[in-house]
């Protein structure tokens, strides 16, 4: 009984605090609590498939950077110095790999806790609000966006795949990447209603994987589908990564990193906006 009387009590005095703030019924603060669960779900069920998104660029990285690279010669840097094929694709793997990691944590995570385990529900209705959740589900993309970004640069950087030290920033681009596909993602998947909407998904990503300059550079395209491909945010993501690995530093990367920022705050915005349309009405 005490515990019921402290769950209340605790309750209680959320309320009162978020009482006449602005937005107090989207923020409580709380989205930690969100971020717990993910931590207790990961321990118990999901530890698989989070390591399988790790594998899956190191895969990509030995097949086609050492495997193929081997009979590819006369591959540039962003600065027309030569580079190794290996080299030129594994920071396109790190950027494909936080943009994997936050768009599946994002959607059918979100999609299965939204239309079978109706856990929104159950959470809107303590004192989490919409922001919260959202922020809660995104900091677990973005958790899982550094563990991808961390493991893949402890790889790599002992095969000299990364020339300069400004390499370090790969990580935390990588969360950056990883927070702009996650807060679109979620808002995206609240959309969608049965699994064959959510292949439209996949049926996205692959073709953005292929074509965005991840394992040929961008020139061999006629120009207008240059101009296409550099409005893809897994584009914008390869050459940040790419920039940072080989140390190819000019201002574009400041446009790099404002896109990302740009996807991030509409992203947010868009994605608290539907929650509350749908779970708060």
């Amino acid at each position: 009984m005490s515990l019921i009387n402290t769950t209340v009590d605790s309750a209680i005095a959320i309320a009162e605090r978020r009482k006449n703030r602005v937005g107090a019924g989207m923020y409580s603060g709380r989205s930690r609590v969100v971020l717990e669960r993910g931590f207790y779900a990961l321990k118990s069920s999901t530890w698989m498939v989070v390591l399988s998104g790790f594998v899956e660029p190191v895969f990509y990285l030995l097949a086609f950077g050492y495997g193929i690279g081997q009979f590819i010669d006369g591959t540039t840097d962003g600065a027309g110095n030569p580079i190794t094929y290996a080299q030129f694709i594994a920071p396109a793997l790190l950027a494909t790999s936080a943009m994997n990691g936050a768009i599946y944590d994002s959607t059918w995570n979100v999609f299965f806790k939204m239309h079978f385990g109706k856990l929104y529900n159950s959470m809107l209705s303590t004192s989490l609000g919409t922001l919260d959740v959202a922020l809660g589900e995104i900091g677990w993309a973005l958790l899982r966006g550094l563990a991808y970004a961390i493991g893949f640069m402890a790889v790599v950087t002992p095969m000299g795949l990364v020339t300069s030290g400004w390499g370090i920033l790969a990580i935390p681009a990588s969360v950056l990447i990883a927070f702009g596909f996650a807060s679109v993602g979620m808002g995206v998947t609240s959309y969608l209603k049965s699994h064959q909407q959510m292949q439209w998904i996949q049926l996205v990503m692959l073709p953005m994987f292929l074509f965005s300059g991840t394992f040929f550079p961008l020139s061999i395209y006629p120009e207008p589908i240059q101009w296409l491909i550099q409005a893809l945010p897994l584009w914008q993501a390869i050459e940040l990564i790419r920039g940072l690995t080989l140390g190819v530093m000019n201002m574009a990367m400041l446009g790099h990193v404002l896109y990302f920022v740009v996807m991030i705050i509409a992203g947010l915005y868009f994605t608290t906006r539907r929650l509350t349309a749908l779970f708060l009405r």
